[in-house]
């Protein structure tokens, strides 16, 4: 008798996981997947540089909120997407539509007069300049 093994992965697998294999759930794309904005945070001695990727948004339909060291960003999403086939049956139709969040905080707060916001190729960059805190100050005992 030979110890070599088939290596064909329909036969190697036991009954009982094909079965599970079989009667998995089926993921069907129903809906369009939502738009999600992920940042990133960098921060230097005088202030902190957030830089967000919203693709696909008009800078109008972006609104900053700076409260003291809570930062918080939404963007109006609107997408479509279509695909055509034959004449002008519609095979296939996604669109989105809604608003995203994202609120985060920082360890220090923001001078928000002096924050300055750009977007350019789908990125929103933040410049969040440190509150200046005032110097401990000694108090003499009397």
């Amino acid at each position: 008798m030979s110890n070599l093994r088939l290596l064909d992965p329909t036969f190697s697998d036991s009954f009982e996981s094909a079965l599970r294999r079989f009667f998995a759930p089926v993921a069907f794309e129903t809906e369009a997947p939502a738009l999600t904005m992920r940042i990133d945070v960098s921060e230097r001695n005088d202030a902190y540089v957030v830089k967000a990727d919203i693709p696909g948004v008009k800078k109008e339909d972006i609104n900053v909120r700076v409260d003291g060291n809570v930062i918080q960003i939404d963007a109006e999403v609107k997408r479509e997407k279509e695909t055509k086939g034959n004449g002008d049956k519609v095979l296939r139709s996604e669109r989105y539509c809604g608003t995203i969040s994202r609120t985060f905080s920082l360890a220090q707060d923001v001078e928000d007069g002096k924050a300055q916001a750009r977007y350019a190729d789908g990125v929103l960059t933040l410049e969040l300049p440190k509150k200046t805190t005032a110097a401990s100050k000694k108090v003499s005992v009397q």
